[in-house]
């Protein structure tokens, strides 16, 4: 009884010296899981261009053959070559009867382009006779314009269309922009192939027979999206993802559909706002305690 009554003394004792140790008895939150920072971020809906690469070789988009009027007529003068660039109704050879023949000896016939455009072929010789049957004088390109031809399978070919936009990547040249001109209503069934033409047009660095890559712009799709750093593959589960929620890693199997710029669309298991690890979830389990930092707040704190 002594021991016990002498333990109530030191106790009051100490609480009348120290006050604030009898005040402060208030209910503390429970404390933060600890663990290694991760980078995260909040999937959000982003919009995505729906587009389609192909490959081809430019070609005109229009030919004009140029032949004479006449037979029997003299080529007397070549006035234009392979890679002119001419005008309607530009004289390019000059004809005359050979002597001999009946008609006017002398009298040249100029031969004239019936369109503007440049020359990509010519079998205009001095000396040699003209034909309207035989080989074309010259080849003109109507308008310079040219085009990409290119093979596209039966199942893309059904999602493209006339008017779509697309760039055109060409060696040399850089990007240029076009748009689809023509889509084969017909498949090939040798290889279930039909042809598209993006048009591209007159540019005098281009060269017919030149190979291009084409990307159409067949149209938008907006999703969920995440950066592509964010996504596993392997196992049995496919592609997953690593989350935050609670302080606490967990994962998610998605389902990933368009990507572009680093970013991936994701049709299925993610909401809007979730926090995603970024990188490295490779080496966090389900349950791991993590702090997470968003890329805006590591960037402050450096």
């Amino acid at each position: 009884m002594y021991r016990l009554f002498k333990f109530s003394v030191v106790c009051a004792a100490l609480l009348l010296a120290c006050p604030s140790f009898a005040k402060d008895r208030r209910p503390r939150p429970p404390a933060v899981p600890g663990g290694a920072a991760v980078t995260v971020t909040k999937a959000k809906t982003t919009c995505f261009a729906d587009t389609l690469s192909v490959t081809g070789v430019l070609l005109p988009r229009a030919e004009v053959l140029v032949r004479p009027d006449q037979e029997g007529m003299q080529i007397t003068q070549v006035l234009a070559d392979i890679g002119d660039t001419v005008k309607s109704g530009q004289t390019l050879v000059q004809l005359a009867r050979p002597d001999g023949q009946g008609g006017v000896v002398g009298t040249p016939v100029a031969v004239q382009a019936p369109v503007a455009g440049s020359i990509i072929q010519r079998a205009a010789t001095v000396g040699t006779m003209a034909s309207a049957r035989g080989l074309p004088l010259f080849v003109i390109v109507a308008q310079g314009d040219l085009e990409v031809s290119a093979e596209v399978s039966a199942k893309d070919l059904a999602r493209v269309a006339p008017g779509q936009p697309a760039k055109v990547k060409i060696i040399g040249v850089g990007e240029l922009p076009g748009w689809v001109r023509f889509v084969s209503t017909a498949i090939d069934p040798s290889n279930q192939q039909g042809e598209v033409r993006v048009f591209v047009g007159a540019n005098p660095a281009l060269r017919v027979g030149t190979f291009a890559r084409a990307t159409l712009t067949l149209g938008q799709s907006c999703a969920i999206a995440i950066p592509l750093s964010a996504v596993l593959y392997g196992g049995s589960e496919g592609a997953v993802v690593k989350v935050v929620r609670d302080q606490r890693v967990g994962t998610r199997t998605v389902k990933t559909g368009l990507a572009s710029e680093g970013q991936v669309q994701v049709g299925k298991g993610l909401a809007e706002g979730d926090l995603v690890v970024v990188r490295a979830g490779a080496f966090l389990r389900d349950g791991d305690p993590v702090r997470p930092v968003l890329p805006e707040e590591a960037t402050a704190s450096k």
